[in-house]
């Protein structure tokens, strides 16, 4: 059997620290797709005028990658594929704001742990569930199942590589 190098970012200590692994050259090291989680806090907007603010929500998105990619495979690459995001947020009450400006915060809070860069999200989708409002999930993973009893706020973060929406793959 033979060994493949590779290189991955030293997420212990949040540097750009490279390490080299030996890794069995049959074992499965990329992103198990879809890739789902979440995060149990209310997300920052990208129109808030408080930039730490904004930095610390991308940490804890990053954080919460991590540790979800942890949980999934010891060692991982990200490659250059189109990938696309769903973001569903279930506030406590009526939102304030609006929903489209959680995107980006959240994207580039991914970078570097999920994707090289935002640029490989192709489609995105973003939906809020307001507790006043009627709505309902229609096949939701276990993940997402269970999201809808939990305590909220919640974000939900699925990021996927199925390109079946597009019409010439």
């Amino acid at each position: 059997m033979s060994a493949l190098g590779v290189y991955l970012m030293d997420s212990r200590r949040m540097q750009n620290n490279i390490q080299e692994y030996d890794v069995d050259a049959e074992a499965n090291c990329e992103i198990p797709f879809p890739f789902e989680f979440i995060i149990k806090q209310t997300p920052v907007s990208s129109q808030t005028s408080n930039g730490k603010s904004k930095e610390r929500w991308k940490c804890v998105v990053g954080k919460h990658a991590k540790e979800r990619i942890s949980e999934l495979r010891e060692l991982y690459f990200y490659d250059d594929r189109p990938l696309m995001a769903t973001i569903y947020y279930f506030p406590p009450d009526s939102m304030d704001g609006d929903v489209d400006n959680i995107v980006k915060p959240i994207l580039d809070g991914m970078k570097k742990v999920i994707y090289e860069d935002d640029n490989y999200i192709e489609r995105v989708v973003v939906q809020k569930f307001e507790p006043e409002s009627t709505w309902s999930l229609s096949s939701p993973s276990s993940i997402l199942e269970g999201v809808v009893s939990m305590d909220k706020p919640v974000v939900y973060i699925k990021i996927d590589d199925d390109q079946s929406w597009r019409i010439n793959q």
